[in-house]
C-alpha cells in the first residue's frame, strides 16, 4: 500500500512538472506540432492547399513589361470557317510560313502536328521547310504511362528542327512545370520551347553550357536552371523524369483592357495571309503558330487560370508554349528570377520557427485580445514574407507554416487553461496525499526554505513542523551536511533536471543516517519554482553493502590463493622439477593425444628416445650437483633445437624424449636428430671444467613402425640401444 502511494506521488510530481516547469514547454510544443504537420505534408495532405496558395501569388504579382519578343499566330474559329477544314491543308500552312518568312522572324514555331500529309500542297510545304532553317516543328513523345500515344515529327523536317511538346500536369490538372529535355531509348530530345529559345539566344551569343554551381544543371546566359526533384516545394512523390523546371510564369502587361487573362501579342492566321499584319510584329521575333479555337480543345490550366471567385479560365496550348519560351529567354538575357525551392533542412527549420513563434507568442502574452491580434499580425507577416520571397524567385512553405503557427497557438492556449485548473486541484491533492506517504518529503522555495513538510520528515529529523517551516538546512544540520544539501539543491535549480544523490543526515538526537534523496523541480501557475525532495533511509542497506563487499573481497582473495596452489600443483604434476621439462606423465598423455590427432588428420609423427653418453662419468668425477647443472643445460639445448609445436620431456636420469608432430617424411626426423646431436656435443663449461658429452638417439615413426604408443616407445628405445652399440653419438631408426 505504501509503495503504491509512493508511486502515485511520483507520478503526480512528474505531471506537475509537465504542466508547471519553466523549461522547454514552448520548444517541445513547437517541435511536436512541426513534426505532425511535416508528416501531413510528407503524405501529400497539404499539397493542394500549397499549390493553390502559389497560384494566388502568381495572380497577385505585378504586371511585367509587354513581351515584345514573341508573337502568336492563332488559328481561331473564324480561320477554321474560312479554311473549311481541320487539320489545315498543307498548302495553307506552306503559304502561311512563306508569308511570315518574308519579314525575317528570328524563329518560327509550328505548334501543329504535321506527321501526315493533309490535302494538297505537301511538296510546297516540304520546300518551305527546306528554305526555313529557323523553323521548329513538334512531336509527341511516348511516356511510360501511355507508351502507344505518340505523334511523329513533321515529314520533311530535320530532327534538329523538331522539339517535343509533352506537357506535365499536376494532380489538380494544372501545368506548373516545364520539360527541357527528355530521354527516349538513350536519345536526348529537346522541348519545343527550349529549341525556339535557343534559336533566339544564339543570335545574342548565348549557348547552352554547364552551370558552375552544379555541372548537371543547364546554364543559359545569366540563368542556371535548377532541375526539379520529386519532393520540391509542396510536391510529394511527383514525376521528376526528364529535365524539368518549376515554371515562374511571366505576367506580361495586357495590351488592351479585357476581362481575360493577360497574354502575348496575338494575330490571326487570316490576317497574316491577307498581309494585314505589321512587319514589326514579325521581324526579329519568335513566331508561334497554333490553335486558339475553343472547338479544337487545345487548352490547359495554369496558375493564372485560378481565381478566388468564379470559374478557372484555361489558356490555349500555344500560349502555354509562349509562357515557357518567354521564361527561358527572360532568365537568360534579363536575369529574371527562376522559381527555386529551399533545401529540405531549411524548409523544416522555417516551419519549426513559425511553430515556435506561435507557441511562445501565446505563452508570453497570456491575454486573449492581445494574443488574437498578435496571431493575425503574425499570419499577415508570414504571408507577406512568402509573397516577397516568391517575387524574388523563391517558393517557401506557406501553408505548413500557417498551420504550425495556428496549431501551436491553439495548443498553448488550451494548455494554459488546463494548467491553471489542474494546478488548483493538484495543490489540494498534494496537501492531502503528502502525509499518507511513509517516506520523508520536503518542499523548498527558491530561497532554499522549507515550505511544505510531511509528518514522516518531521519524525525523521526530530523537530516539529512549526519549528522547521521557512527555515533552511543550515539552521538544523552540521555545516558539512548543509553544504552538501545546498550544493545538490542548486544543481537542480540550475539544470532543472531531476537528481538523485546519497548523503548523510544527522537528526535531532545526533544519530547520522545514510539517505538517498530524489530532488526534482516544479513550478506553479505564477511561475514560482519549488524543489520537491523525497528521502529514503538507506543506512541498513549501506551496512549490508559494506559487509557484502568485505565478504566478496575475502572470497576473491581465497579463490586467488586456491587457484595459485592449484596451478602450482598442476605444474609439479606435469613437469620435471630439475629441468622444467615435461615429465613422464605429461609425455605419455601428449603421445596419446598426438597419435590420435595424427590418425584423424592422416599425418606422420616421430618419437625420439635420447640417452646421454658419458653422463655417469661426469656424475662420478664432478659430483651430482655438476651433473644436475649439466642436465639443465642439455634440457635448454634440446628446447632450443625444436619447434614450439614439438614436445621434449625428461623421463628420468639422463633419458629424454621428443615428439615431432606433423612431419612431411621420416627424413625430417633424422635431420632433427642431427641438429640435436650437434647441439649436445658442443662443450659445456661448468665450475671451470670443460665437459663434453654426446647422445644416442633412437627414432620410431608413426604409422611406419607402429600405430600404438607402447610399441612406438619400445621400438624407439630399442633403436636407441642399437645406436649405443654402434658407437654412440648417432641416431638409428627403428
Amino acid at each position: 500500500m505504501n509503495q503504491q502511494l509512493g508511486k502515485r506521488f511520483v507520478k503526480l510530481i512528474f505531471r506537475l512538472k509537465q504542466s508547471l516547469s519553466r523549461g522547454h514547454r514552448e520548444l517541445i510544443t513547437a517541435a511536436s506540432v512541426a513534426v505532425c504537420v511535416l508528416l501531413l505534408h510528407s503524405i501529400g495532405l497539404l499539397q493542394s492547399l500549397e499549390l493553390a496558395a502559389l497560384d494566388q501569388f502568381f495572380r497577385l504579382r505585378p504586371n511585367e513589361p509587354p513581351e515584345e519578343r514573341i508573337t502568336i499566330v492563332g488559328i481561331d474559329e473564324a480561320d477554321l470557317k474560312k479554311v473549311g477544314s481541320w487539320p489545315i491543308p498543307d498548302a495553307k500552312i506552306a503559304e502561311l510560313l512563306q508569308k511570315l518568312n518574308v519579314h525575317k522572324p528570328r524563329a518560327i514555331g509550328l505548334d501543329i502536328y504535321r506527321d501526315l500529309p493533309v490535302g494538297s500542297g505537301n511538296q510546297e510545304l516540304r520546300n518551305a521547310y527546306k528554305l526555313m532553317p529557323n523553323l521548329i516543328g513538334i512531336q509527341l513523345l511516348a511516356n511510360d504511362k501511355n507508351k502507344n500515344v505518340s505523334v511523329l515529327p513533321p515529314q520533311g523536317l530535320n530532327q534538329d528542327q523538331v522539339g517535343f511538346n509533352n506537357v506535365l500536369y499536376d494532380l489538380d490538372g494544372k501545368v506548373r512545370r516545364s520539360l527541357l529535355y527528355w530521354h527516349v531509348k538513350n536519345q536526348v530530345h529537346e522541348s519545343f520551347a527550349l529549341k525556339l529559345a535557343l534559336l533566339y539566344l544564339k543570335s545574342k551569343g548565348i549557348t547552352p553550357t554547364k552551370a558552375k554551381s552544379n555541372p548537371e544543371y543547364l546554364q543559359l546566359g545569366k540563368a542556371a536552371f535548377t532541375r526539379f526533384e520529386t519532393n520540391d516545394g509542396a510536391y510529394v512523390g511527383a514525376d521528376a523524369r526528364g529535365y524539368q523546371i518549376l515554371s515562374n510564369f511571366p505576367k506580361p502587361k495586357c495590351q488592351i483592357s479585357s476581362k481575360q487573362l493577360c497574354s502575348f501579342r496575338q494575330v490571326s492566321m487570316r490576317d497574316v495571309l491577307a498581309d494585314k499584319v505589321k512587319a514589326n510584329l514579325i521581324k526579329d521575333r519568335i513566331i508561334l503558330i497554333g490553335s486558339t479555337a475553343p472547338s479544337l480543345l487545345d487548352f490547359v490550366f495554369i496558375p493564372y487560370s485560378s481565381s478566388v471567385m468564379g470559374l478557372a479560365e484555361p489558356v490555349p496550348g500555344i500560349q502555354l508554349q509562349a509562357y515557357f519560351i518567354s521564361e527561358l529567354i527572360s532568365a537568360a538575357v534579363d536575369g529574371r528570377p527562376l522559381l527555386k525551392v529551399w533545401p529540405d533542412l531549411m524548409e523544416y527549420l522555417w516551419v519549426f520557427v513559425w511553430s515556435y513563434l506561435g507557441a511562445v507568442t501565446i505563452w508570453r502574452i497570456r491575454n486573449a485580445t492581445r494574443s488574437l491580434l498578435c496571431i493575425l499580425v503574425s499570419c499577415f507577416v508570414l504571408t507577406v514574407s512568402a509573397y516577397l520571397a516568391f517575387l524574388y524567385g523563391w517558393w517557401i512553405p506557406l501553408i505548413p507554416s500557417l498551420v504550425c503557427f495556428g496549431t501551436s497557438a491553439i495548443w498553448i492556449t488550451s494548455h494554459i487553461a488546463h494548467m491553471q485548473e489542474e494546478w488548483k486541484r493538484s495543490k489540494e491533492f498534494l496537501h492531502h496525499v503528502i502525509n499518507t506517504i511513509p517516506d520523508p518529503i520536503f518542499v523548498k522555495n527558491e530561497q532554499h526554505q522549507w515550505i511544505v513538510l510531511n509528518e514522516a520528515y518531521c519524525r525523521f529529523i526530530g523537530y516539529p513542523n512549526k519549528l522547521l517551516i521557512e527555515k533552511s538546512d543550515y539552521d538544523f544540520f552540521p555545516i558539512h551536511e548543509a553544504d552538501v544539501f545546498r550544493q545538490q539543491d542548486d544543481l537542480v535549480f540550475r539544470t532543472q533536471q531531476p537528481q538523485e544523490h546519497e548523503e548523510e543526515f544527522t537528526n535531532a538526537d545526533g544519530q547520522t543516517h545514510q539517505i538517498a534523496t530524489k530532488r526534482s523541480l516544479h513550478k506553479d501557475s505564477a511561475g514560482n519554482f519549488f524543489l520537491v525532495g523525497v528521502i529514503r533511509d538507506i543506512t541498513q542497506r549501506k551496512l549490508m553493502e559494506e559487509q557484502l563487499k568485505r565478504t566478496a573481497a575475502e572470497l576473491f582473495r581465497s579463490n586467488n590463493e586456491l587457484k595459485l596452489k592449484e596451478d602450482h600443483l598442476r605444474y609439479l604434476a606435469y613437469h620435471d622439477p630439475l629441468t622444467g621439462l615435461s615429465n613422464r606423465k605429461f609425455f605419455a598423455e601428449q603421445l596419446y593425444e598426438s597419435l590420435h590427432w595424427a590418425q584423424h588428420n592422416n599425418l606422420l609423427l616421430a618419437l625420439l628416445f635420447i640417452d646421454l653418453d658419458g653422463f655417469k662419468q661426469v656424475n662420478d668425477t664432478l659430483g651430482h650437483k655438476t651433473g644436475d647443472r649439466l642436465l639443465m643445460t642439455i634440457a635448454e639445448r634440446l628446447s632450443n633445437s625444436l619447434r614450439t609445436s614439438d614436445t621434449v620431456s625428461r623421463l628420468g636420469g639422463d633419458e629424454f624424449t621428443v615428439i615431432l608432430r606433423a612431419i612431411p617424411d621420416d627424413q625430417i626426423a633424422g635431420q632433427v636428430a642431427e641438429k640435436i646431436l650437434s647441439s649436445i656435443t658442443k662443450p659445456i663449461v661448468l665450475d671451470g671444467y670443460t665437459i663434453r658429452v654426446s647422445a644416442s638417439i633412437g627414432i620410431s615413426v608413426y604409422p611406419y613402425n607402429s600405430q600404438d604408443s607402447e610399441t612406438l616407445i619400445k621400438q624407439a628405445d630399442t633403436a636407441m640401444y642399437r645406436a649405443k652399440r654402434l658407437g654412440k653419438n648417432r641416431y638409428e631408426f627403428a
